[in-house]
């Protein structure tokens, strides 16, 4: 199946509009998944199922640790479907306040030398009153974990994004097993401005007050990071989330660096603006994530993503200090049978290194967080 795959993308796939493809293949997956009986034999068949991939985290246990990153399925039409891919969780979005088209086609490209996607999207989605529609239709039926991801819808003020954040909260708050504040994409004019502490802590504010109206308090609350931060505004929002309670911090979004590829200027001029993800982000969002790590220990949820390709990679995330890994590249590449192959390749990789879970194997090559004495006491930080 996996060569069958690289043939068909090798010799079609990669040749058609990347857009079209993405559409065409979550309709099929969704088809098949519709029909009775089929996801669950599916989840069965592809779901991590090893016990030792078990992970409890965000008050939820997780069957495995990979999960699908955000921006596959904006508008919740079938995490159910794509959980039985073999995912372990699954996280729907970004999803705004109000719908919103996106920035003109063409929009995705890849660049298949680098096994890289360029996508400049822009929060294209049905908005959040019908997503939250969508999610409450299924929230009856056993499925997944769904994570939910928020962003600012694209003509609000920078001064208002905190009550259109607010509001797709209020409105998905139910129907989430944790959300996420995206302020880290390239595709939306200003959006990345938000990831200043200074603008944060409103829009933190404003979302937290949304889930204590709908009985949501304690939702798990995550704030989603650009890899493009320097290093000390890493730091600040690592200490942000420490002081603000957060639950966890997803490192990393997409980046608008272009450095280091193997396409052509060519191929890569063509390919336009927008957010690059896959394999070139593996460096950088792992050189994050360690310094994250460095800063809030074992306290605040890290859930890695960014350039994960195979098993060995979600391990060394995994020992750096991610709890959680997330992929989407990855599976546009590897194929349907990917999360199977990645969660198998990290089984393997647990037993082989002695441990009984991959829970054991959280942060093993991270430096304990450094300590600062404040008055007679010493604290992490």
């Amino acid at each position: 199946m996996t060569v069958f795959y690289q043939i068909l993308f090798s010799s079609v796939l990669r040749h058609m509009d990347a857009e079209k493809v993405h559409k065409l293949s979550f309709a099929a997956l969704r088809g098949v998944t519709a029909v009775p009986g089929v996801s669950e034999a599916m989840t069965r068949v592809l779901g991590p199922r090893e016990p030792e991939l078990t992970v409890h985290a965000l008050g939820r246990e997780f069957p495995g640790p990979l999960g699908l990153a955000a921006g596959f399925d904006k508008n919740a039409e079938s995490p159910r479907g794509l959980a039985a891919l073999g995912f372990g969780f699954v996280e729907v979005g970004t999803v705004t306040a109000h719908p919103q088209p996106g920035n003109p086609r063409p929009r995705l490209a890849r660049l298949v030398a680098d096994r890289a996607i360029v996508n400049r999207m822009g929060f294209n989605n049905e908005g959040s009153a019908l997503v939250a529609e969508r999610l409450h239709h299924d929230r009856d039926r056993e499925g997944p974990v769904v994570g939910v991801n928020i962003g600012k819808t694209k003509v609000t003020p920078e001064e208002e994004a905190p009550a259109d954040y607010a509001l797709s909260a209020l409105r998905l708050a139910p129907y989430a097993d944790y959300m996420v504040i995206n302020v880290s994409s390239p595709n939306t004019p200003g959006l990345r401005n938000l990831q200043g502490v200074e603008r944060l802590r409103p829009l933190v504010g404003a979302v937290r007050e949304s889930l204590a109206e709908a009985g949501r308090s304690d939702l798990p609350l995550l704030v989603k990071i650009a890899p493009d931060l320097a290093d000390e505004d890493v730091d600040a929002v690592a200490d942000f989330a420490l002081a603000e309670g957060l639950d966890g911090i997803i490192a990393t979004n997409t980046t608008i660096s272009r450095e280091g590829l193997e396409s052509s200027a060519e191929q890569v001029e063509a390919a336009g603006g927008g957010g690059l993800s896959g394999a070139p982000l593996k460096r950088r969002s792992l050189e994050v994530l360690r310094r994250l790590r460095a800063k809030v220990g074992d306290r605040v949820t890290l859930i890695a993503v960014g350039g994960i390709e195979t098993p060995e990679d979600a391990w060394a995330r995994i020992r750096a200090g991610a709890t959680l890994v997330q992929g989407y590249t990855g599976l546009i590449y590897g194929g349907p049978l990917w999360p199977r192959r990645v969660h198998r390749g990290l089984a393997r990789l647990v037993r082989s290194a002695g441990y009984r879970s991959i829970e054991e194997a959280i942060g093993v090559d991270a430096p304990a967080p450094a300590l600062k004495v404040v008055g007679d006491t010493a604290t992490a930080g």
